[in-house]
């Protein structure tokens, strides 16, 4: 995935930009203090600190973009968390690099818990809405019959009565995907609205490991899902058809 290494990329640039050549007005936050407050910043130790950072970050990106090329998509995942865990980890050190808020002995001066609580709330809430997405993506796709059509469960899942599906078909292979619009991609594991090559916009919400597939077309579009065992899809698919018919 070439993102993957444009985004690597600039994160060594802008550990570079940070750490090597001083452009420390790149800081969120520091460029907009008073001057008495910058003053009470150590922005060596800062610097140094985000330039690791972006460094680690950028080279594993890179990494990740050409394993994923190479087709071993497993390693996503954990560069995902990685990041994750990073970004928690730099946002919490960097504020002892600011001597506004801890004193040269690195306690905390009095009143300026209050400027760690937003940072805080920042970290909680953005680990429990990443964890809640990739809960949900990792899930494995579920379907019901109802009498009037077919529930796809789940994220991105929708119900589809049998009037409106106007074909159904059962492939091996899915359409050339060339960008997410909106959704999930980690690893095999796809959830939401892609575009193709063949098919324009399509929503998926497949595992790309365990063919085949099926097709969906109805006048919203086309739909592509999978079950994470074949016999149980080649079955939904049968099902699906002898209603249809």
């Amino acid at each position: 995935m070439w993102a993957f290494i444009l985004v690597g990329v600039l994160f060594i640039a802008m550990g570079l930009a940070i750490h090597v050549f001083k452009w420390h007005f790149l800081i969120s936050g520091y460029n907009t203090m008073p001057k008495k407050k910058k003053a009470n910043v150590d922005t060596e130790g800062l610097g140094r600190l985000i330039g690791i950072y972006s460094y680690v970050n950028g080279g594993i990106s890179i990494a990740a973009g050409v394993f994923y090329v190479l087709g071993l998509e497993i390693i996503l995942l954990p560069v995902i968390v990685f990041f994750i865990i990073s970004t928690v980890y730099l946002l919490i050190k960097a504020q002892k690099y600011d001597g506004n808020i801890y004193d040269e002995n690195g306690k905390l001066r009095k009143g300026a818990w209050k400027q760690l609580v937003l940072p805080g709330v920042i970290c909680v809430v953005t680990l429990i809405f990443v964890s809640i997405v990739m809960y949900f993506s990792f899930q494995p796709t579920k379907v019901s019959f109802l009498e009037e059509g077919i529930q796809i469960h789940g994220m991105y899942g929708e119900a589809y009565t049998w009037q409106s599906i106007e074909n159904v078909s059962l492939k091996e292979e899915l359409p050339t995907i060339e960008v997410r619009t909106n959704g999930s991609a980690l690893g095999s594991k796809l959830k939401g609205h892609f575009r193709t090559k063949e098919l324009g916009s399509v929503k998926l919400l497949v595992n790309t490991k365990n063919p085949p597939f099926i097709y969906i077309e109805t006048d919203d579009g086309v739909t592509i899902f999978n079950m994470n065992d074949r016999d149980e899809t080649q079955e939904i698919f049968r099902e699906i058809l002898k209603q249809i018919e």
